[in-house]
């Protein structure tokens, strides 16, 4: 008998928190399988730039990691939630946390200070398509002096035929940043892509 396919969950509630007791005691089991998780939507884009693509299960552990380090009980899981939840993909969009990745911190400044508004000139090319990035707007990422941060969340909205597309695998798909002093691009392919795809439903 087949059975019908998961649906991949496309937002966490309180109901999908656990008590912490409950979460310590397979806390490293989780981080674990997490860890693994993550290596499959990962793209490094030019030398410092690392799109780090979320979904239910790495804001799940991202709010259980919160609540665990932070110890604020009950009256924390609400803040936590309405925190990590917009980083679920909604079924027809795929979410990243880019990151800004430079170790010295004279160096970071400098090239930070290059990139003013670099998150408005991101997009993924399949299929003869360009889904341009749609930044989250909650805090501003570029200061008034042109420097951006090291942290951009990132939404990429499809329609239902850049999904088919993208998921088809019959077409390049590419992730490019088109700011003047960062134009580079990655493919998207292999294992990556396929675990990317399975964040439409």
């Amino acid at each position: 008998m087949s059975q019908t396919p998961t649906m991949t969950p496309t937002s966490i509630s309180r109901s999908d928190i656990l008590p912490m007791d409950q979460y310590r005691a397979i806390r490293k089991e989780k981080k674990a399988a997490n860890a693994a998780l993550k290596k499959n939507r990962r793209i490094e884009v030019g030398p410092f730039a690392t799109f780090y693509f979320e979904n239910f299960d790495t804001m799940w552990m991202q709010i259980h990691e919160m609540l665990h380090i932070e110890g604020g009980g009950d009256a924390q899981i609400d803040d936590e939630i309405s925190a990590y939840n917009p980083l679920v993909p909604n079924g027809r969009e795929l979410v990243a946390t880019m990151m800004i990745e430079i170790v010295d911190p004279v160096r970071r400044a400098r090239e930070l200070a290059q990139l003013g508004n670099i998150e408005d000139l991101i997009s993924i090319e399949v299929g003869g398509f360009s889904i341009p990035a749609a930044p989250e707007t909650e805090v501003e990422r570029t200061n008034e002096d042109g420097k951006t941060s090291s942290v951009h969340f990132l939404h990429f909205p499809f329609s239902d035929e850049q999904v088919e597309k993208f998921c088809g695998n019959h077409d390049e798909a590419i992730i490019r940043i088109g700011h003047r002093n960062y134009g580079h691009m990655a493919v998207i392919q292999g294992d990556v892509r396929s675990a990317l795809a399975k964040d439409f439903v």
